[in-house]
Order: C-alpha cells, then structure tokens, then sequence
C-alpha cells in the first residue's frame, strides 16, 4: 500500500507542477488552486507512505517519477526538447528509480 501512495503522490506532483506552470505566476486562479490543492494532496500522501518506507527511498523515488512525468508531460504535451541525451537522463532517472525499489524488496 505505501508503495501505491507513492506512485499516486509522484502523479500528484506531476499534476502541481504543470498547474502551478499554467497559473502564470498564480495569477490565474483556477490552475493555481489546482497547483496548491495538488502539491498539499501529493504531500499528504507522501507522509502516510513515509509511514512503511524509508525517508531516503521513498524521497528519491517520489522526486524522481515526478521529474520524469513533469519532463514527458513537457515533451509530450508542451513541444518541449526530446533529444537523445535528455532522453537517456530521462531513463537513467527512471533505472535508478526501479532500481531503488527493487533493492527495498
């Protein structure tokens, strides 16, 4: 169970950090709102898992599926950059992440 709050908190933080992009220096209300709402619930459930999991993992594993999801989202969504060298940062990311979880058991 901790584990799927920190997938779901991860995706929150993915959620926040495109909102809080979107409220144009939170000047747009709704994406703002969003953006808070989204981080507070992300952070939430990254305590409760914190709960199961060690600070070091769970910590590493929530910023790093965060930052890949932010940077796909970017790719996929906004027309950013998909070199081959951001995108093999990108996976290693990703293999350290799984890596991570594979040497917690």
């Amino acid at each position: 169970m901790a584990w799927l709050l920190l997938i779901g908190a991860a995706l929150l933080e993915v959620v926040w950090a495109l909102a809080l992009d979107r409220s144009d220096g939170f000047t747009r209300f709704v994406p703002a709102a969003i953006g808070v709402t989204g981080a507070v619930a992300s952070f939430v459930m990254l305590a409760f898992a914190l709960r199961d999991l060690p600070t070091g993992t769970a910590y590493a594993v929530w910023v790093g599926l965060g930052a890949v999801g932010v940077a796909v989202a970017g790719i996929v969504a906004l027309g950013e950059n998909a070199s081959p060298a951001r995108l093999a940062c990108l996976f290693l990311i990703l293999a350290g992440v799984v890596g991570l979880k594979l040497a917690e058991g």
